[in-house]
């Protein structure tokens, strides 16, 4: 499935006036407004978008398409919040069918990657009332003592909105302490929808939309950097979407502070929305094909392959997209627990780079802050 060449887009779309207008600016690296973005979704059929985002990321990164060497931590999934679309939580009440590490079997997964060339753990869990500020400075300070070199990039705006105003600090207060014991930059969870209309429906008891770029306006101020997402493909309509990319939008352009943007897929499976069906393929593909021609000050966007399956994430790099995350190590169960295609999610690096390649593209190992570290390619590749 290729998107059209952008010359065959255009011919496809020559008897739409506003979608040629929106092809025109792309192509003179102009700003699509909010009504463009509405009208991508409205009546952009996969070919035309599709040329457009890749027109836009082969200007932007030619053929490279990038990876990490991560590993996840998920301290618990042990959670006061109850999100409709959640299929990884369990209510405090409910914990003993849940998990919760220690902080020394926490220690014991960074210490099972010593001599491997990983660059970053990911810290992302449920919100438990016992796992408060301090217990996590603790623990990041302990896994920067071990391993300096380490990345430290964690917690969701929802659980740094607990845990800071539990301890009874501001949010600037309490992300300086994190950062002081090793935190490095926040990941991009805990997004979904900002509309209220739709995450008063969805996940009404966390952290609002405002309060969640709050968190992430005020790490960027700190000089962290951070990751954003939208959770699409479920009771949320178009311009719902475009709302929030929006709002993303904005805040990049006051302070610069976003690596990268990413579309989670809404999964459907044991959680309070299993009536809502999945988006399919083809909507999917659009969504990342307008993502990028709308979240045009994004240098980078991102398919989570772990949610979307391989397979599909692979097609996306067709659709605008440049990055594939990491090599996970069958770390994270967030997705699994949801329904996604991958159960047990691992790649290999050498997996990685023939996914990449097997679609024309050059695979290149990054860090979190998008530094190339490694440039692979087939006549020079290496087993690692």
């Amino acid at each position: 499935m290729e998107p059209l060449s952008l010359s065959a887009a255009l011919k496809s779309a020559s008897t739409n006036k506003d979608l040629l207008a929106i092809a025109d600016k792309v192509q003179n690296k102009e700003r699509i407004t909010e009504a463009e973005g509405l009208l991508l979704f409205e009546k952009g059929e996969l070919g035309f978008v599709g040329a457009l985002a890749n027109h836009i990321a082969q200007d932007l990164h030619h053929n490279k398409v990038y990876f990490n060497r991560n590993f996840h931590i998920e301290p618990t999934n042990v959670c006061v919040f109850t999100c409709n679309f959640c299929s990884y939580s369990r209510l405090y009440k409910h914990r003993d069918d849940g998990w919760e590490l220690s902080m020394e079997q926490m220690l014991d997964m960074v210490r099972k990657y010593d001599g491997q060339p990983v660059t970053e753990v990911h810290i992302v869990g449920g919100v438990h009332p016992k796992m408060n500020l301090e217990f996590f400075c603790e623990l990041l300070s302990k896994i920067k003592a071990h391993r300096p070199d380490l990345h430290l990039k964690g917690f969701t705006a929802v659980e740094l909105d607990y845990m800071i105003r539990k301890a009874k600090l501001s949010i600037e207060e309490g992300l300086l302490k994190l950062k002081e014991a090793g935190l490095q930059s926040l990941p991009g969870g805990g997004a979904e929808i900002f509309h209220p209309e739709v995450r008063q429906q969805i996940c009404a008891d966390k952290v609002d939309g405002d309060g969640w770029l709050h968190i992430h306006e005020t790490a960027h101020k700190l000089g962290m950097h951070s990751n954003a997402t939208m959770l699409y493909g479920h009771i949320e309509n178009y311009s719902h979407r475009v709302d929030h990319m929006s709002r993303l939008r904005q805040l990049q352009d006051k302070t610069s502070g976003y690596n990268c943007f990413i579309p989670l897929k809404f999964r459907n499976k044991d959680n309070d929305m299993s009536s809502v069906p999945e988006s399919t393929l083809i909507e999917d593909l659009r969504l990342y094909a307008i993502s990028r021609i709308f979240m045009d000050n994004f240098r980078n966007l991102k398919a989570y392959w772990p949610m979307l399956g391989r397979q599909t994430a692979q097609l996306s790099l067709s659709f605008g997209v440049n990055d594939l995350d990491g090599t996970i190590d069958d770390s994270t169960k967030i997705y699994s627990m949801a329904g996604a295609e991958e159960q047990h999610p691992s790649l290999s690096t050498e997996q990685l780079c023939d996914l990449i390649e097997a679609v024309g593209r050059i695979p290149v190992e990054r860090d979190t802050l998008y530094n190339e570290l490694k440039v692979y390619a087939s006549e020079v590749w290496v087993k690692v």
